[in-house]
C-alpha cells in the first residue's frame, strides 16, 4: 500500500473507530456490581452477577426501592450525589447481607443525565482509610515529586512513586504530541522486562473516544484484561429506552481492541492515569502488570490524587524549564516592539537589524509582505516562491496564526525549497491589506523509534477496506522522517501573536495621533481661510482709493508734474491693478476653502461645449485654436459651477503657454480599468510628444481609491513644463515666467484647480516633455 492510500485507510478506519459507543457497552467488568436507579432511587437496571456477590436474582431487585438493598444511612448518602454535577461520586462502605453472611462493599455513586448509578465493590475492610493514613502514604511522595524542578526527573519520580503503591511490574508516563501520536518520556520497571522509553506509539493506539474519556475520567482500571464483561438487566433503561450511559463508571467494561492490544503486550492488568495541563489530556501514566492483580478503591483513589498533583505540578516543571527561553523571547519582543512604535519606516524597523526578527521565534528566516512589497530575510525561498506561497494561504488559511513543521505535506510545491522552508510560521497582519510576516524553518531529518511497525494497525478486510485491530508487535521499529522542519513551540507562538497585537495596537495609536493632528489642521484651516477672506476683502477698499487717487493724479496734474513723477505715478496704478489681481485669486481660494459642494449630475459634453464658446467669445485669435476631443466624455457627479472653472483654467492654460504655429489641446478621459481609447486617439495626433504621451499614460499614479472613477486629461502642444517644477506649479502664486511673457496672470489658476478637485475627493497631476507639450490629468470622485 502507498502512503497515500496507507493515510487515507488510516483516517477511514479511525473515523469508524472513534464513532464506536465504547461509553454506552451494556456490561460492566466482573470484579463488582451495578445498579441503574431513577432519580427516586428505584432499581432499573443491574448486572447479571448480582446472585454471586448478593444472593439476589436480578429480577428480585428490579422494579425495588433501593432500601429493599441497602440501610437508610446509606440510601440518603446515594440521593446526596444527586446534587452533585454530573461525574462527581460520593464513596462510602455499606454493609449487606447475603447468603454468605454480611460483606462490605465499596459503594461509589453517581448520577448522569437519566440515571443514578451504584456501583458495589467487595472489600476486605470496613473501615475507611483516615485522612492521616492518606495523608502519610501520599505526603512522602508528594514531597519527593516537589522536589525537583527537572521535567524528566519529576516525571521519573511519578512513576517511580506510583509503582511503589501499586506494585505493578511496569509504570511508564506516556506523553501526547500535537498529532494525538505519543512517547515513553520516563519509565519504572522490572528488570527482566524490555524497556518502552523513548518509543513512539501511534495515535490509532488511543482512538479520540478514549483520549476524550480520558479528560473526563482521571484513571481507569482494569483488573483482568482476560475477564469476561457482565451484561446489563435489562439492555436498555425501561424509562428512556437508551443503554447506560457509563462514561463515569468504575466497573465500565473494556474495548475487545484495547484488550487485545494489551494482551499481545503481554499485560494482564491495566491502570491508567490520565494527566492533565491547561484542562487537556498532556499524557497518561500507564501501569502494566503480567497478571490479573487488584487493587482495592481506595487505593485507586490515592494514585489518582498523586495524578492530580502530578499535573498541578506539571505546569510548574514545565514553565520552569522553559522559563529561560520565554525570557530571553520577552526581552526580545520589548526591545523589537520599542523600536518599531518610534520608528518611521515600518519595513526598516521588522528587519533592521534583520536578526530580531529571526529570534522573536528561533527562525533561520523570514518574509515581510507589505501587499506587493517583500522583503526576505535570513534564509529563506527566493522572492516568486515567496509570493506563490502566500497566495496558497490567502486561500487555506483563515486564521491570523498558522504553524506547521512539515509543510511540503500540505503544500507539495514547497518540495523544491524544503531545505529552506520545511517548517512554515504564518502571521497575519492585517484582513484587509495583504499583510503578512513569514518564518521559515529548515529540514531537519529524524530518526523515530516505535513500539512495533505503527501501520500493523490497519487491517485490510475482504471487501477491500480497512479496520483498526490491536497491534501484536511491540519491537522497536525505526522509521526516517523527512519533509519536517523543528517543531513551533507555544511560546513562540505566543510571541508572533504579542508581535501582530503590539503590531495593531501601535497602528491604532498612531492612527489616533494623525486623527488628532488633522482635527487640528482642519481648524487651523478654517481660521486661515477665515483670515484671508477677511483680509483679501478688506484690503481691496483701501487698494481701490490708492487706484482712484493715483489715476486723478495723472488726469488733473500731469502738468505740474515732471517726467519722473508722472511715470512713478504710472507704476503705482499698475501695481495696484496686479495687488487686486491677487487679492481676488486669494478671496477665490479663501472662498473653495468655505464653500459646500452643490454635486448634480453633470453632462461634461454640454459643460465642455460652454467653456469653449466662452474660450473662443473672449479670444480674437481662438479661429486659429484646434480643441480635440476624441469621444463624448461621460455624465458625472460634481459641482457644475467649480468643474466649469476647472476645465476653463486648464484650456485657457494649454493655449496662454504656446508658442507654436498650430496650436491645440485634446480633452478626453480613460477608465482605471485599463481602457484608454481617448489617450491613443491623442497619441495617434501627434501631440504632447510621440515618445512621452504614451509614457504619461502608463507610468501616471493611479491614485483614486474607486477602480471606476475614470482619469480626465487635458493635452497640449505647448511649452511644457521643467521636470522639476511639476510639483511646485499648483502652489498659489507660483509663475514659471516673468510678468511680460505669456500674458501675465497671477500664478493662482492652477492653486485654485487643485483646490477644486480636492474639495471633489479628486488629485491632480502632470506629465510633460519641455518643449514638447503637457498633459494634465485629474479625478473626480
Amino acid at each position: 500500500m502507498s502512503q497515500p492510500e496507507y493515510t487515507t485507510a488510516q483516517a477511514t478506519a479511525l473515523t469508524n473507530h472513534d464513532r464506536k459507543p465504547i461509553h454506552i457497552p451494556g456490561s460492566i467488568q466482573p470484579h463488582g456490581v451495578l445498579l441503574a436507579l431513577s432519580t427516586q432511587l428505584e432499581i432499573l437496571q443491574v448486572s447479571n452477577n448480582t446472585q454471586v456477590y448478593l444472593s439476589k436474582a436480578p429480577e428480585d431487585l428490579l422494579g425495588k426501592p433501593l432500601s429493599y438493598l441497602i440501610d437508610p444511612q446509606s440510601v440518603e448518602i446515594v440521593k446526596q450525589c444527586l446534587v452533585k454535577k454530573i461525574g462527581s461520586a460520593n464513596a462510602f462502605k455499606v454493609l449487606i447481607n447475603t447468603l454468605y453472611g454480611e460483606i462490605y462493599f465499596d459503594a461509589i455513586a453517581h448520577h448522569t443525565e437519566e440515571a443514578v448509578i451504584l456501583e458495589l465493590e467487595p472489600t476486605d475492610s470496613e473501615s475507611e482509610v483516615s485522612f492521616l493514613n492518606f495523608h502519610s502514604l501520599a505526603s512522602e511522595a508528594i514531597a519527593k515529586m516537589q522536589s525537583t524542578s527537572n521535567l524528566i526527573e519529576f516525571l521519573h519520580l511519578v512513576a517511580e512513586e506510583i509503582q511503589k503503591i501499586i506494585g505493578f511490574d511496569r509504570v511508564m508516563v506516556y506523553q501526547f504530541d500535537e498529532s494525538e501520536a505519543g512517547s515513553v518520556v520516563a519509565e519504572v520497571k522490572r528488570e527482566d522486562l524490555s524497556p518502552y522509553l523513548g518509543l513512539h506509539y501511534p495515535a490509532t493506539d488511543i482512538p479520540a473516544q478514549a483520549r476524550e474519556l480520558y479528560t473526563r475520567c482521571f484513571l481507569r482500571f482494569l483488573p483482568d484484561l482476560t475477564a469476561e464483561p457482565v451484561k446489563l438487566v435489562p439492555t436498555e433503561n425501561p424509562k428512556t429506552h437508551q443503554h447506560l450511559d457509563l462514561s463515569y463508571s468504575v466497573l465500565r467494561s473494556f474495548d475487545w481492541c484495547c484488550a487485545k492490544y494489551h494482551q499481545n503486550m503481554g499485560v494482564k492488568a491495566l491502570l491508567v492515569i490520565s494527566i492533565i495541563q491547561e484542562q487537556k489530556l498532556w499524557g497518561l501514566i500507564s501501569c502494566h502488570h503480567e497478571t490479573p492483580k487488584y487493587i482495592s478503591y481506595e487505593v485507586r483513589k490515592m494514585c489518582e490524587f498523586l495524578g492530580q498533583i502530578a499535573s498541578s505540578e506539571l505546569t510548574h516543571k514545565i514553565s520552569y524549564s522553559e522559563w529561560d527561553y520565554k525570557v530571553k523571547l520577552k526581552s526580545l519582543q520589548s526591545e523589537f516592539l520599542e523600536s518599531i512604535s518610534q520608528a518611521d519606516n515600518f519595513i526598516d524597523a521588522l528587519i533592521k537589524p534583520e536578526i530580531r526578527l529571526l529570534d522573536l521565534v528561533s527562525a533561520s528566516g523570514a518574509a515581510v509582505c507589505l501587499d506587493n512589497e517583500i522583503t526576505l530575510v535570513g534564509t529563506t525561498p527566493n522572492i516568486d516562491q515567496v509570493r506563490a506561497l502566500i497566495e496558497w494561504a490567502d486561500t487555506q488559511v483563515s486564521d491570523n496564526l498558522f504553524s506547521t513543521d512539515s509543510l511540503p505535506k500540505l503544500y507539495p510545491e514547497a518540495l523544491i525549497f524544503k531545505d529552506t522552508a520545511s517548517g512554515l510560521l504564518l502571521l497575519r497582519i492585517s484582513k484587509i491589506r495583504r499583510y503578512y510576516i513569514l518564518w521559515f524553518r529548515p529540514e531537519v531529518i529524524q530518526t523515530v523509534h516505535w513500539a512495533g511497525n505503527p501501520q500493523e494497525s490497519m487491517q485490510a478486510q475482504a471487501d477491500g477496506s480497512f479496520s483498526l485491530s490491536a497491534r501484536k508487535s511491540f519491537e522497536q521499529w525505526q522509521e526516517t522522517v523527512r519533509l519536517t522542519s523543528l517543531p513551533w513551540k507555544p511560546c513562540e507562538l505566543d510571541s508572533a501573536i504579542a508581535l501582530r497585537n503590539a503590531i495593531v495596537g501601535i497602528v491604532f495609536s498612531k492612527a489616533d495621533e494623525l486623527a488628532k493632528i488633522n482635527l487640528e489642521l482642519e481648524r487651523s484651516n478654517q481660521e486661515l481661510a477665515s483670515f484671508a477672506y477677511a483680509a483679501s476683502h478688506d484690503l481691496k477698499e483701501p487698494l481701490r482709493g490708492i487706484y482712484n487717487f493715483s489715476t486723478v493724479l495723472l488726469e488733473d496734474y500731469a502738468q505740474v508734474l515732471d517726467d519722473e513723477g508722472i511715470e512713478c505715478l504710472q507704476t503705482v496704478v499698475s501695481l495696484s491693478v496686479r495687488m487686486e489681481t491677487l487679492i481676488n485669486a486669494l478671496l477665490r481660494l479663501s472662498q473653495l476653502g468655505q464653500a459646500q459642494l452643490r454635486v448634480q449630475a453633470t453632462d461634461l459634453n454640454e459643460l465642455l461645449n460652454q467653456v469653449i464658446d466662452v474660450f473662443r467669445a473672449s479670444r480674437q485669435d481662438s479661429q486659429f485654436v484646434d480643441i480635440r476631443i476624441p469621444r463624448p466624455l461621460p455624465t458625472v457627479l460634481c459641482d457644475r459651477v467649480l468643474v466649469n472653472e476647472v476645465f476653463s483654467n486648464l484650456i485657457g492654460n494649454a493655449f496662454k503657454y504656446n508658442d507654436k504655429a498650430e496650436k491645440w489641446v485634446e480633452i478626453g478621459y480613460f477608465s482605471q480599468d485599463g481602457e484608454d481609447e481617448g489617450a491613443g486617439g491623442a497619441g495617434g495626433a501627434g501631440g504632447a510628444g510621440g515618445a512621452g504621451g504614451d509614457e504619461l499614460l502608463i507610468h501616471s499614479p493611479c491614485l483614486m481609491p474607486h477602480a471606476q472613477c475614470p482619469i480626465f486629461y487635458i493635452r497640449d502642444n505647448g511649452i511644457g513644463i521643467p521636470h522639476h517644477h511639476l510639483e511646485t506649479i499648483f502652489r498659489l502664486f507660483k509663475r514659471l515666467h516673468s510678468q511680460e511673457k505669456y500674458g501675465g496672470g497671477a500664478g493662482a489658476g492652477l492653486a485654485i484647480v487643485k483646490k477644486i478637485v480636492e474639495l471633489h475627493n479628486g488629485k491632480i497631476w502632470v506629465k510633460s516633455n519641455l518643449g514638447v507639450g503637457s498633459m494634465f490629468y485629474f479625478t473626480l470622485e
